[in-house]
């Protein structure tokens, strides 16, 4: 998805492990990650972290709080404008498909959100000393709410459960750092869905969804934008050297017969999100009046549901658009 942590490199892992060795010396300590880890219950690991940063923070100097709100990089205020993030939330929410429930989200989640579920480090996600990390790709959490949601029903056993399809709009924080630039931030806000259910076969779960999902993108973009920009659309068949025909005309010919304007069409040279993603996946483009096209939103889907409820046939569609670089790329204002 936009601003995600798909195609992401991997941390050094070389430079962190010599950084660990030379702190467990210094300390006398040896071992001393193995003993945190595999010795310390989670609550206990909690309490001592507690009573570290409750100590750290008694001896701090209230000119450091300014010093580090200007330097810290997790700190800083966004530069986006509030009042057009409400502008285009509003639109959206506004927009969403009957079947879609919005979901006010926690600021945090369960540890190893991220990591446990798609192919990413610890590192860049903000972990707490509560056993639980700041969140950093909210299609994570609502992957979870979904599975709770579908393992709630009676008649999930009989694989006759409804699927589930949330929205949330959500400010996420990244711990890896990014460079200087558009778009490029610690902490930005997204619009995302997800949406779980079932493998009735022949692809027909991802094809509807991923048309259902792109429709709305399509629908609240143009609100938004007006005539200040055009849109583009991207479908990529992971599954197959060539676009199956399920995903020629069960979404592509679908969309493009909705929306005549809109260019349409296969990109199967696309690289970025194999492996994160799985057989389906998609992106909308935008191009302002005076300048270069803009990625806007990134989907597919991916196989959270399938380990969350430990049952191949679940199927799950995510897909978000960079909210932020939304509004200041398309600023009417600018």
């Amino acid at each position: 998805m936009t601003d995600s942590l798909a195609g992401s490199l991997s941390p050094d892992i070389d430079g962190r492990s010599r950084i660990i060795e030379r702190i467990e010396r210094d300390a006398g300590v040896p071992n001393l990650t193995d003993v945190l880890v595999d010795r310390l219950a989670p609550t206990d690991l909690q309490s001592l972290l507690l009573e570290v940063y409750g100590r750290r923070a008694k001896k701090r100097d209230p000119k450091e709080l300014i010093k580090d709100h200007i330097s810290n990089r997790f700190a800083r205020p966004s530069t986006a404008s509030p009042t057009r993030l409400l502008e285009w939330d509003h639109i959206a929410f506004s927009r969403l498909p009957k079947v879609f429930q919005p979901v006010e989200l926690s600021p945090v989640c369960p540890l190893g959100t991220g990591s446990v579920l798609s192919p990413i480090s610890q590192d860049w996600t903000v972990s707490t000393s509560r056993n639980t990390e700041i969140v950093a790709d909210s299609t994570n959490v609502l992957a979870i709410e979904c599975a709770v949601r579908r393992r709630e029903q009676r008649n999930i056993s009989s694989g006759k459960a409804a699927s589930v399809h949330l929205a949330a709009s959500h400010r996420l924080l990244r711990g890896q750092k990014f460079g200087v630039g558009p778009g490029t931030r610690q902490h930005f806000r997204t619009f995302t869905l997800c949406s779980a259910g079932r493998d009735p076969g022949n692809l027909l779960f991802e094809t509807e969804t991923v048309g259902l999902h792109i429709g709305f993108y399509l629908l609240a973009l143009m609100k938004f934008l007006g005539t200040k920009a055009s849109l583009r659309v991207t479908v990529s068949d992971f599954g197959s050297k060539a676009a199956r025909s399920a995903v020629q005309s069960g979404v592509v010919e679908k969309l493009q017969s909705a929306h005549k304007k809109i260019r349409i069409g296969i990109d199967q040279d696309r690289k970025q999100g194999r492996g994160y993603y799985g057989e389906l996946c998609f992106k909308i483009f935008a191009t302002p009046s005076n300048g270069r096209e803009q990625e806007l939103v990134d989907g597919g889907d991916v196989n959270w549901t399938q380990k969350l409820l430990n049952n191949a046939k679940e199927r799950l569609i995510i897909s978000g658009c960079g909210s932020e670089r939304l509004c200041e790329l398309f600023d009417p204002a600018g």
